[in-house]
């Protein structure tokens, strides 16, 4: 059985929509994958999109969505280091990255950021497939 993992931001427009897209991309025998963020936004940063493309990820159809558009019975929930307050989620395991945030920075930052999600990624994956979440 899959585990549902959340990506949680506040805006759900970089740091977390890269983490669903790896995530969906690593894990998708292992995990049923969200993400979602605090406060509304119009879009999914266009750099954000720009880098996972450069690493063969298509995220042109991804859009910010917000924490009641997503389940709730959540197996994992991950905070992306944005010091968001979310409202209380069930769920089994949380843990925080403590990712800055790359928006308003060049696009090197960015790629930075999506490495660092990708090897977290892949670490959550190997927990998960190793049963110790």
């Amino acid at each position: 059985m899959k585990k549902k993992v959340a990506f949680v931001c506040v805006h759900n427009s970089c740091r977390s929509q890269m983490a669903e897209a790896w995530a969906k991309h690593l894990g998708k025998d292992v995990l049923e994958v969200y993400s979602a963020g605090t406060e509304e936004y119009p879009e999914v940063k266009p750099k954000a999109v720009q880098v996972m493309e450069e690493a063969g990820i298509d995220m042109s159809d991804h859009y910010p969505k917000l924490l009641t558009e997503i389940p709730q019975d959540i197996d994992i929930l991950v905070t992306m280091g944005c010091g968001v307050s979310c409202p209380y989620m069930p769920c089994n395991h949380k843990e925080d990255w403590g990712l800055e945030d790359p928006s308003g920075g060049p696009i090197e930052d960015f790629r930075k950021t999506r490495d660092i999600i990708k090897k977290k990624v892949e670490h959550l994956i190997e927990r998960v497939k190793r049963r110790e979440l």
